[in-house]
């Protein structure tokens, strides 16, 4: 199918995003080369990152929820690689993270998912390798992507990693209001 695939315009953005790359690095080369994909990606956006690794695919959508919940990222991407094996595993570590991510994207997340699902570890290789598919690029640019439409429809809410923006400071009461006890 070499050659019909399509490929969007990369995303722009006139405030800076900064993304979560979550990483199960199961296989280590195969998942260096789609870290390297993907910060390519984000950086050719002028977008910043931070990478977190974890023990394996079923454990990225419960870290990207938790850092939807305690930090301030403006999209996630998700990267690993489950190869099929002798045992009925597969299925289950694909259909769950799998669905751990897509029920974090209907809640609003922006997430590029780039966990590979292969037959083997050439397909893998393939896959993750930067030079020939890139899938750590596309699931980047699928979270930038996300994020783009997100902020023209809705305006950026959150500020750029850990710093709240001045209008997210709420405190209580007005400054008429006299405390009494």
């Amino acid at each position: 199918m070499a050659g019909t695939e399509y490929t969007l315009p990369r995303a722009t953005f006139d405030k800076p995003v900064k993304l979560l790359i979550v990483v199960a690095p199961f296989y280590r080369d195969i998942a260096d080369n789609m870290i390297k994909g993907a910060v390519a990606e984000i950086e050719a956006t002028g977008g910043t990152y931070d990478l977190v690794e974890v023990p394996g695919a079923l454990e990225v959508p419960t870290t990207i929820g938790l850092a939807e919940r305690l930090s301030n990222y403006d999209g996630y991407v998700a990267l690993g690689c489950v190869i099929r094996g002798e045992t009925t595993h597969y299925e289950t570590v694909c259909n769950d993270s799998s669905r751990g991510i897509t029920l974090l994207g209907l809640e609003g997340l922006c997430i590029g998912n780039g966990i590979l699902t292969v037959e083997s570890r050439e397909q893998a290789e393939v896959r993750a390798d930067p030079a020939r598919m890139n899938k750590g690029a596309g699931a980047a640019a699928a979270a930038l992507h996300l994020i783009a439409l997100s902020r023209k429809w809705g305006g950026q809410s959150k500020g750029v990693g850990f710093v709240p923006t001045p209008d997210e400071y709420k405190l209580a009461g007005s400054t008429e209001d006299t405390p009494k006890a």
